[in-house]
């Protein structure tokens, strides 16, 4: 781990949204013709990617902190 890039939280994040159930989570939640649908999705939309945000943050931080603590010379 050289870098502190949340590459692995990210790609999950991608796959899932890009997978059909996600798309269709994103489609029901902000392009759907019905009011009612989008009323119904939309905080649960955005609560997802609220968790996939908080997951990212999550392994930047882990991260940064082990980069820091072998840059100090700390053994593991």
């Amino acid at each position: 781990m050289t870098t502190r890039w949340p590459w692995i939280s990210m790609l999950i994040s991608l796959v899932a949204t890009l997978s059909p159930l996600g798309r269709d989570i994103v489609v029901s939640a902000f392009l759907a013709g019905e009011a009612l649908s989008r009323n119904i999705w939309a905080p649960i939309a955005l609560t997802i990617f609220a968790v996939m945000t908080a997951a990212i943050l999550l392994e930047w931080l882990v991260r940064t902190y082990i980069i820091s603590r072998r840059a100090r010379g700390v053994a593991s």
